[in-house]
């Protein structure tokens, strides 16, 4: 079996993942380098956040997430789609080019000024992770007289 492919766990799982934080280090660096960036505030935190997300989410570790990373990556966040969503969404962040998205794509998609549905779930995802979104404890007691 070759060292590259099929790794599970261990040392080759860390290698490989390191080799795939360091190619998504390098986009990053372009992004700091572009001109039409620049004036983006805390554009390196920005980047470094976009890289963790996105690494957490490519299940192939082939530089891109593809339909099941996005389905898990919404079941994670707490909204589950349908795969014909889950395309639809592919196609507004690629505009057709892929069937599955890669980290330019992404870090286009989230430092842009156009909205899409995959980047709204994720800003929401960020406000929401400081409040709950149940109350805690058994529900208040009812009595007949309450009810509508």
């Amino acid at each position: 079996m070759p060292s590259n492919k099929n790794t599970q766990g261990g040392k080759a799982f860390g290698l490989l993942k390191e080799q795939q934080r360091q190619k998504l280090e390098e986009i990053n660096q372009e992004y700091l380098e572009d001109q039409k960036y620049r004036d983006e505030e805390d554009l390196p935190e920005k980047l470094e956040g976009l890289k963790n997300k996105y690494a957490e989410f490519d299940l192939n570790d082939q530089g891109e997430i593809d339909l099941m990373g996005l389905k898990r990556m919404m079941e994670k966040l707490g909204v589950p789609k349908t795969h014909l969503e889950l395309k639809k969404m592919i196609v507004e962040v690629t505009g057709g080019s892929s069937n599955a998205i890669n980290y330019r794509d992404f870090v286009k998609m989230m430092l842009g000024k156009r909205s899409a549905v995959l980047k709204l779930v994720l800003i929401f995802e960020d406000k929401a992770n400081g409040s709950p979104c149940k109350p805690d404890g058994p529900p208040p007691k009812r009595d007949i007289a309450s009810l509508p």
